[in-house]
């Protein structure tokens, strides 16, 4: 078979999630007679290709016979968090090198007089030249070359890699940008050059500088990584493209990933919510709240009708927003490692600090003396200490309740057992928050969805957290803890495209309109066929960014075609904004600020129901049953079935209490919830009332 013969038929396909504590992988071979091999390796933090390729090897299939290889990665992220970034340097227009430092009125804790921020290019790095193009596209100043160049030559002497082309209201008309790339093209030494208005063609001159100047800093560092990975694969017999995942939740070949490297940020989350709408879609549940719990946080999202909720503000941290479109992914710092302590007056406080990988959970017997919410779910036998993943020096249940006792119960009346128990709630009503704010926040009603549970962790809480938010089930796949890689089996490949208007809308031209969205079409449809993968099908989304005249906030208004009139505009737009804040203003004009575009070419279907193995199923219930241990619910013990999850009969209901515990997560069912397995071997739960619904048998700090 010929290379691009194997590419496109892309029968074996790898999914790999570099993760901070594991390497993730699922290989699926979609051929007769084909399976699935998992894969579960300590991430390499010093070169994440190493971990990626010991991933490949520990699935004891040949490299060089896999079709293609898609890859999440965390190294723009890691990045940009860390600030490990290129030596960057910026050209931008007289009198506005200060920018990306200014940003916005915000302070970094909003009732806090405190804080501090570091801008992603220093102001030295930051040059001024002559040339200024209005608001409204015309030429006030023209470029003035010469001192282009010698901004240029001082940014080389000064040891710069990457360089960052960012003038004033470029979106309208980036003539004098277009012509800066041209004379910047002569004298950098390298192609990392980013010009603002390519990379995000849109109104706020903070918004798209700050996102030019994070691609631009992150390029030279994912391209060496990707140059990395290839030569570690083409080493094994790997002589075919591969696939990295952007933050929109899709893919683009590793070949042109570096041109737009910012859309790499947040890609980890976004496979995982990628791969929570394809199993929905599949499992007859198209409305879902993602729920992905791992060691150190908690990322929650929204997905309507299998579609993702897509962001075009995504802000990092503190002044650092990327304004190219990603899956809007809502992060709170509450995890497995997140640690429990009593603050000053009395209060049980859970995270954000977190035991991390080391010395981690008291219980993986690393070193760690803190306790966490891991260490709560094992008091309270919903974690078996026999079955605990990397664990060094075991540790055993007794002392780890007494560290509870101590640290916790002693300052709040709590015994151990007690105290772990309020740790566990304080806990799910954080990460409660966090759905709150992808759900409620935005004019959802939580009961119009499911939760959809993964992570290492997230299955353990789920329930507690749908019965406390009101969600009528939850939807655990059949392999929660390798999601993320799964994303990046069944992610299609995805080019979005902003351009930005601001005009009331009563001023817009239609065929105007009309002209932009086509044009995205094209520029989108161009790009899908310069990849190696060949799509079954394209499909497009369109949608319009919209506020009322004189307010500030946007609502994003989704489009059914690209020919649409200022009347449909304007009716499509008083829906939505009704809709969210459940008010009619129909006197004030509308304003259209940004036209979207997502071009999809949709990839071959992934049968999930290979992810379990069919011959490891028992015929009966009982046969999946693996032992019965005391587990706490809302201040009583009972005794609990534990039962082995990839042993699951499909159809087998389950009454909780429960525990279904598997290689890569555990899943508790609460008393009053019963669940079931379907034909993909995902467990659907419907949630109960619970026993603590009408009564409590313990205080959190001291209050009832």
């Amino acid at each position: 078979m010929a290379e691009n013969d194997r590419a496109v038929r892309n029968d074996i396909v790898a999914g790999v999630d570099v993760g901070g504590t594991f390497t993730d992988l699922i290989l699926l071979d979609a051929s007769e007679g084909g399976g699935v091999r998992l894969a579960k390796t300590p991430t390499t933090v010093d070169n994440q290709a190493f971990g990626v390729v010991a991933a490949l090897e520990a699935t004891g299939h040949p490299v060089a016979d896999i079709d293609l290889i898609v890859h999440g990665t965390t190294t723009t992220t890691n990045a940009v968090l860390e600030r490990r970034l290129a030596r960057t340097g910026m050209v931008t227009t007289r009198g506005f090198r200060d920018v990306i430092e200014l940003g916005r009125r915000t302070r970094p804790q909003a009732y806090g007089m405190t804080g501090s921020f570091t801008p992603v290019i220093p102001r030295n790095l930051r040059l001024e030249v002559g040339e200024r193009v209005l608001a409204s596209g015309e030429v006030h100043t023209p470029l003035d070359e010469g001192e282009l160049r010698a901004a240029l030559r001082t940014l080389l002497d000064q040891g710069c890699e990457s360089l960052v082309i960012h003038f004033l209201h470029a979106y309208a008309n980036p003539a004098h940008e277009l012509r800066a790339v041209e004379i910047a093209r002569e004298m950098w030494p390298n192609a990392y050059i980013t010009a603002g208005h390519q990379l995000l063609s849109e109104a706020r001159e903070f918004e798209r500088g700050v996102t030019a100047a994070v691609n631009a800093s992150v390029q030279p560092i994912l391209e060496r990584y990707v140059e990395r990975l290839r030569a570690e694969l083409q080493g094994r017999g790997y002589a075919r493209d591969f696939l990295i995942m952007n933050g929109n939740g899709g893919m683009i070949s590793a070949r042109h990933v570096t041109r737009e490297s910012a859309k790499t940020v947040m890609s980890g989350p976004a496979s995982g919510v990628i791969a929570a709408a394809y199993t929905g879609r599949r499992a007859g549940f198209p409305d879902l709240v993602t729920y992905d719990m791992g060691g150190t946080s908690t990322d929650v999202a929204l997905i309507r009708h299998a579609e993702p909720a897509v962001s075009n503000e995504t802000e990092i941290e503190y002044a650092m927003p990327i304004h190219v479109p990603m899956v809007a992914v809502h992060t709170v710092g509450a995890g497995g490692g997140s640690i429990a302590r009593v603050d000053a007056s009395g209060l049980i406080q859970v995270g954000p600090e977190s035991a991390g990988a080391r010395p981690g959970p008291i219980c993986y017997g690393r070193g760690g003396t803190e306790p966490t919410i891991t260490d709560a779910n094992l008091v309270l036998g919903r974690l078996s200490p026999r079955k605990l993943l990397a664990v060094d020096n075991p540790v055993t249940v007794e002392a780890v309740t007494k560290i509870f006792s101590e640290k916790i119960g002693a300052r709040t009346g709590l015994d151990g057992v007690a105290a772990a128990g309020a740790v566990l709630r304080l806990g799910n009503i954080k990460m409660a928050g966090a759905i709150r704010m992808v759900s409620v926040s935005r004019g959802h009603d939580p009961r119009d969805f499911s939760l959809f549970a993964f992570g290492g962790a997230g299955p353990l809480h789920a329930t507690s957290l749908a019965r406390e938010l009101g969600l009528p089930r939850v939807l655990v796949p059949a392999r929660p803890g390798i999601t993320n890689a799964l994303g990046c089996v069944v992610a299609d490949l995805r080019h979005d495209f902003v351009n930005t208007l601001n005009h009331p809308l009563a001023t817009v031209d239609e065929a105007y309109l009309a002209e932009v969205l086509h044009r995205h079409r094209s520029a989108g449809l161009a790009l899908i066929e310069q990849e190696a993968v060949r799509p079954q099908t394209v499909r497009y989304l369109h949608s319009a960014d919209m506020q009322f005249v004189g307010q500030t906030h946007i609502l994003n208004v989704p489009l059914v075609s690209p020919e649409v009139s200022r009347a449909e505009l304007q009716r499509l737009f008083e829906e939505a904004y009704f809709a969210r804040f459940k008010v009619s203003l129909p006197e004030i004009r509308a304003n259209l600020v940004n036209l979207n575009t997502s071009v999809i070419g949709t990839r071959p279907p992934v049968d999930l129901s290979r992810l379990l193995d069919p011959a490891a199923r028992a015929p009966t219930l009982a046969g999946a049953l693996d032992e019965r241990r005391p587990v706490w619910f809302a201040g009583v013990w009972h005794d609990t079935p534990i039962y082995r999850r990839e042993k699951l009969p499909l159809g087998a209901l389950i009454e909780g209490p429960a525990i279904l515990e598997q290689m890569d997560a555990t899943t508790v069912l609460e008393p009053g919830d019963r669940a079931r397995s379907d034909t993909d071997g995902n467990i659907v739960i419907e949630v109960g009332p619970g026993e603590g619904a009408t009564r409590n048998n313990f205080s959190i700090g001291g209050i009832a």
